[in-house]
């Protein structure tokens, strides 16, 4: 294994809260969250395989299950043993797999706009063609072209719906390694992770499942999900699209305080 970049806030007395970032985020996406949790929650953040100051890692890492077994490392050479796990998109794939398989390890689960994977095998392959698309694109230098084009996706249209935050979120996404995200996005993509669904029945720690309104796919993802687990609910963001916690932080802190507050 290899080692993972994180921040680590709060103090350790209190109960510990680990963020995971999206798709070509870092541990940075959180600033705000930590900011406004800190002071009773130990925050940490890490940055994924091929992200942030993840880089270089052994090929097993770029995989769902090589990237939870190294957070699992983590978490012990930190001591730290049941923390609330909260992720956004790819990093809430990542939680949801973490906390199926490894219970123990969960204090709660508080997801947005996340998804257990394609149920279809035919579809798993259309996506994991799409993804290698995707991956080779990033590898051809023209890295600026492949940020317009993924950002002008039906499911990142909403971001444009607030001034400069698209922009904001192109400039951020820049700061990445090209090549590293490639390796990522073969590892770790929607096409290459082992479907979920059928093991959402049996899981055993309480989660909430947050979609924006304007995201049409992952509010419909989310509801099914809360119909097939007692120990899962959804919610729902008025005027939020993808990015619940960009679009509509207000909503998305008051969601999230709730929660770990029930936990």
């Amino acid at each position: 294994m290899g080692e993972l970049g994180y921040t680590l806030s709060g103090d350790a007395r209190h109960p510990t809260v680990l963020f995971l970032h999206g798709f070509m985020g870092s541990s940075k996406d959180w600033r705000n969250v930590i900011a406004a949790l800190e002071g009773r929650y130990r925050c940490l953040a890490v940055n994924l395989p091929g992200h942030g100051a993840s880089l270089g890692l052994p090929p097993e890492d770029y995989t769902t299950e090589g990237a939870v077994q190294n957070l699992l490392g983590l978490l012990d050479e930190l001591n730290i043993e049941y923390p609330a796990l909260v992720g956004y998109s790819m990093g809430g794939r990542l939680a949801l797999y973490l906390a199926l398989r490894h219970p123990e390890r969960c204090a709660g689960l508080f997801l947005e706009s996340a998804s257990p994977g394609l149920a279809n095998a035919a579809e798993r392959e259309a996506r994991r063609r799409s993804d290698e698309e995707q991956a080779v694109r990033l590898e051809s230098a023209d890295f600026e072209g492949f940020l317009r084009d993924w950002y002008s996706q039906p499911l990142f249209a909403s971001l444009a719906r607030h001034e400069g935050l698209l922009q904001k979120t192109i400039e951020a996404r820049q700061r990445n390694d090209p090549g590293e995200l490639a390796r990522s996005l073969r590892g770790m993509g929607t096409g290459n992770q082992p479907s979920l669904w059928d093991e959402l029945g049996v899981l055993r720690v309480p989660a909430l499942v947050v979609a924006g309104e304007l995201d049409e796919r992952y509010t419909g993802i989310s509801t099914r999900m809360a119909s097939l687990a007692p120990r899962i609910r959804s919610a729902i963001v008025t005027g939020a699209g993808h990015n619940v916690r960009l679009e509509a932080p207000e909503a998305y802190l008051a969601l999230l305080e709730s929660f770990l507050g029930s936990l």
